[in-house]
């Protein structure tokens, strides 16, 4: 048996209360399987778990901190440890090498706490919205990745990418023909984005790749008045919404049904040759 699910959550500036909160939430989601030898369980975290609400600049200094330690990866491949999950740990800043900037990047544990993969997010959101904070500019203190990843598990390819990476099918195109059976996608869409567009996006981005997405979210009003979207949503290969959770933290899981990727690929063939 395999078990997919996403926690939202509503981050803060402080590392140690998303550590709690995160730990709380792992413990209610695989309260009915840590006994249960046979079960792969993926979970995905959203953007910016462990740190959000604050300043970018904060960030920086956060990454610049973690990075002669290593304490951001190493307190996250604990919770995939303590709980035996495979553990898409949203994203976290990573310092440059330039020690300017930082990467905002998703790390993905196996059960037994080691990093396995990892992905800079390629497309930052730099944009103007009509909501409480008005304008963003990512690039200001984070640097773009410039490669996409598939990590191989026993159970399914797991693809990753992150938020803004939606609005570019290009991308998750290149993820599918490289294997991808499951796309993560741990966001931070805003409310006045994601009202709009969040679901259409994620339900075409499962339609066209054939794939399980699974989206987490950050939500609500966090400590610098950003407003965040969150109905986080686990979308099947064929589009359909199979959990959802609208507002507040708490997590959705589905059973993964890999002969449905498999079925719904063999009878509409859209990566074969012929298609490309």
């Amino acid at each position: 048996m395999v078990k997919l699910s996403a926690i939202q959550l509503t981050s803060a500036v402080s590392v140690a209360t998303n550590l709690a909160k995160i730990d709380g939430l792992l413990a209610e989601v695989t309260a009915k399987y840590l006994d249960v030898e046979a079960i792969q369980h993926l979970v995905v975290l959203p953007e910016c778990c462990l740190y959000f609400g604050g300043k970018d600049s904060e960030q920086l200094n956060l990454a610049k901190e973690s990075a002669k330690t290593n304490a951001l990866c190493l307190a996250l491949g604990e919770l995939s440890k303590k709980y035996k999950v495979y553990l898409v740990a949203g994203t976290i800043p990573m310092l440059a090498s330039s020690a300017e900037k930082f990467t905002n990047r998703s790390c993905i544990f196996n059960p037994n706490g080691e990093l396995i993969g990892q992905y800079d997010k390629v497309h930052l959101f730099d944009v103007d919205v009509s909501d409480n904070t008005k304008s963003y500019c990512e690039s200001r203190y984070t640097q773009a990745g410039k490669e996409i990843k598939v990590v191989n598990t026993e159970f399914a390819n797991i693809g990753l990418s992150v938020c803004f990476d939606l609005r570019f099918p290009n991308l998750f195109q290149r993820l599918a023909k490289a294997g991808a059976e499951i796309i993560t996608v741990p966001s931070a869409f805003t409310k006045v984005t994601g009202k709009a567009h969040w679901q259409t996006l994620l339900q075409a981005r499962a339609i066209e790749n054939q794939a399980y997405i699974i989206a987490a979210g950050q939500e609500g009003v966090h400590e610098n008045g950003r407003e965040t979207w969150g109905h986080s949503m686990i979308i099947n290969p064929w589009g359909e919404i199979e959990q959802s959770i609208e507002i507040g933290e708490g997590y959705i899981s589905v059973d993964y049904q890999e002969q449905e990727v498999t079925r719904i690929r063999q009878s509409m063939p859209l990566h074969s040759p012929l298609n490309n």
